[in-house]
């Protein structure tokens, strides 16, 4: 199992409004995110923090309205054949959001690792252009790196992050084995997710992708 972990916590000061919900293609910022990770991932934990409630609910509602689209059903069966379980949808809410992105990381890796899953993909709500093929590409060479380890002890213990990278520039979705996603969470001293890895991950590999969506960061009306 592949979780995606959609990071929507922060109070979108410099958008003016809720980031999770501006719209994007006629999609809400937060709609596109999720149906990115389902890609390819079974389950995706949207972190909610400031304006849950609305977020939640807002969200709820357009995924009804998305569901009576044609095509749209045609797309999670696609999605779906990838994987070896219906997809699923989950709301966590960091209470400590005000405290940054990371603590939101880290509510998210919890609710992750939980599933036990093979990988976990993070990405923030900010970045709708990620091209669903990126997430596609960054989970294949992690899994690619999981499985060239030759015993399970190696494996559970190979923290390893993939992050791609865009003109040599590095952005999201960051697929991260589960033994780098405990060891983030148990971090209390990194400054932010980057500190993060670079503290905790043995390895880090860098993917060069045509997708400038990984670094284009949506924070005001005008990004």
């Amino acid at each position: 199992m592949i979780v995606g972990v959609l990071l929507a916590g922060g109070a979108s000061t410099r958008m003016g409004r809720a980031k999770a919900l501006v719209q994007d293609r006629g999609q809400s910022f937060i709609a596109r995110g999720v149906r990115h990770l389902w890609r390819e991932c079974d389950t995706v934990i949207v972190v909610l923090g400031s304006g849950a409630v609305a977020i939640r609910t807002a969200t709820e509602r357009e995924f009804v309205r998305l569901m009576s689209q044609d095509g749209f059903a045609d797309e999670l069966r696609h999605a779906d054949g990838n994987h070896d379980r219906d997809l699923e949808l989950e709301f966590v809410v960091n209470r400590a959001w005000q405290r940054g992105m990371l603590s939101s990381v880290r509510v998210g890796l919890e609710a992750a690792l939980q599933r036990k899953p093979a990988m976990v993909v993070v990405l923030p709500v900010d970045h709708p252009a990620v091209d669903p093929k990126t997430v596609t590409a960054v989970t294949t060479v992690l899994a690619q790196a999981i499985a060239a380890c030759r015993t399970p002890a190696t494996r559970r213990g190979f923290s390893y992050a993939v992050v791609p990278r865009y003109q040599g520039r590095r952005g999201h979705p960051l697929a991260i084995s589960p033994a780098l996603a405990r060891s983030v969470l148990a971090d209390k001293a990194a400054a932010d997710l980057s500190d993060a890895i670079r503290r905790s991950a043995r390895l880090v590999g860098y993917l060069d992708v045509n997708d400038a969506g990984v670094v284009r960061n949506r924070n005001t009306a005008k990004d």
